[in-house]
């Protein structure tokens, strides 16, 4: 098995699990992409930035030449079963620690078992919108409903790491940034459940403020889709500007915001980042997708972003690969940006290593705490 990556294990600060069970061509496919849809009749979602990233990096850890055939690489993988696959790339990926958002529906490993697959240590980022949701199909009262869901957003508490909103999917991020009262509330809320059957997703945005400022008030991180996503956003309503005022409203909660994503916003992400002292980026998607443009990215987002409030993730979901690829980008990007600023003067190397540690791991460690009650590790 391969070794992990180079340099000091990162946190992922935001991840998904990975499938349990074996991927055919179509699903793998359809985890390289946003889309929802297959690839165009003749072309491959392999033939992106991302599956050539796949295919140079991941053949060699499961036995075989970079970029061999996607035919030859899921051969392999079916050959070698999903748990080795699994164990294979997760610990080549050189991540310590997983924070895995568990809101995602499907077949997909727990984060007690991403934890003994990657060889690390892992805890739980709570989705609101899953959250309400499930104690909507148990509490179809708009007061039930309210009181049930305070109550499991303090249970969550507890344990999470941190709680994360997708009310960029769901309504888009133009909110009234005050806080919904009590009667607001009730009504929305009973404008949603009438009728409701379980299941029905969560897309009303006095509800979606609600989420986020009774997340806000328990003092953990929370996690701010915006940007780059599947069909389900509209990319114009995911822009982090249309945060402004809500993000003014929340600072005196003390909570840290983080601001997920954000292609093709991530500078604007980063000049958020920079005026407000509880808001923070995250290079995400924006590494994962953009393959060997992934240090112009980055780069992009170091101009305004402070390097002590920049936080690495890969959000990977279904696949290891991804894992792989979004460990060995930021890495490189970064390596390549700060040996070339170093080369002409502008940085020292010190201070070079030292942002490399703070963005790969400690500004998370610092954000989310260590650990806490609710992690869990490799067996």
């Amino acid at each position: 098995m391969a070794a992990p990556g180079p340099g000091p294990l990162l946190v992922d600060h935001h991840c998904h699990g990975v499938l349990r069970s074996p991927a055919g061509r179509g699903v793998f496919e359809s985890l390289l992409t946003e889309s929802d849809v297959p690839a165009a009749p003749g072309t491959t979602f392999f033939d992106t930035q991302l599956g050539f990233a796949v295919r140079r990096l991941c053949p060699p850890l499961l036995g075989l030449a970079k970029h061999c055939s996607p035919r030859d690489y899921l051969a392999r993988r079916q050959e070698l079963g999903v748990r080795e696959v699994g164990g294979r790339l997760l610990r080549a990926a050189g991540i310590g620690e997983f924070l895995v958002d568990t809101g995602l529906p499907g077949d997909l490993t727990e984060p007690a078992e991403l934890a003994e697959l990657g060889g690390g240590t892992a805890r739980e980022i709570v989705r609101l919108e899953t959250l309400a949701e499930r104690v909507a199909d148990t509490a179809d009262e708009p007061e039930a409903f309210l009181a049930a869901l305070d109550t499991a957003i303090r249970t969550a508490s507890a344990t999470a790491a941190g709680f994360k909103s997708i009310a960029a999917y769901r309504h888009g991020l133009r909110l009234d940034p005050a806080e919904p009262a009590r009667e607001e509330a009730l009504r929305a809320a009973a404008a949603w459940l009438d009728g409701r059957r379980p299941g029905t997703r969560l897309a009303d945005p006095t509800l979606h403020r609600l989420l986020i400022w009774s997340a806000a008030r328990t003092g953990l991180p929370l996690q701010l889709h915006t940007g780059f996503g599947d069909p389900d956003l509209r990319l114009q309503d995911a822009d982090p500007l249309l945060l402004s005022d809500l993000l003014h409203a929340l600072r005196p909660t003390g909570c840290a915001v983080v601001l997920l994503h954000g292609y093709p916003y991530h500078r604007l992400a980063g000049y958020l980042a920079h005026v407000h002292p509880h808001v923070h980026a995250d290079v995400g998607l924006s590494l994962t997708h953009t393959g060997t443009r992934a240090s112009a990215v980055l780069a992009e987002l170091l101009e305004l972003t402070p390097f002590g409030k920049l936080l690495f993730s890969t959000d990977a979901y279904g696949l290891p690969e991804l894992y792989v690829v979004g460990a060995h980008l930021f890495r490189t990007a970064l390596a390549e940006l700060t040996s070339g600023w170093v080369a002409a003067g502008a940085w020292s190397r010190p201070d070079a290593d030292r942002v490399a540690r703070l963005i790969g791991a400690d500004n998370a460690r610092r954000v989310y705490g260590s650990h806490g009650a609710g992690a869990v590790r490799a067996g």
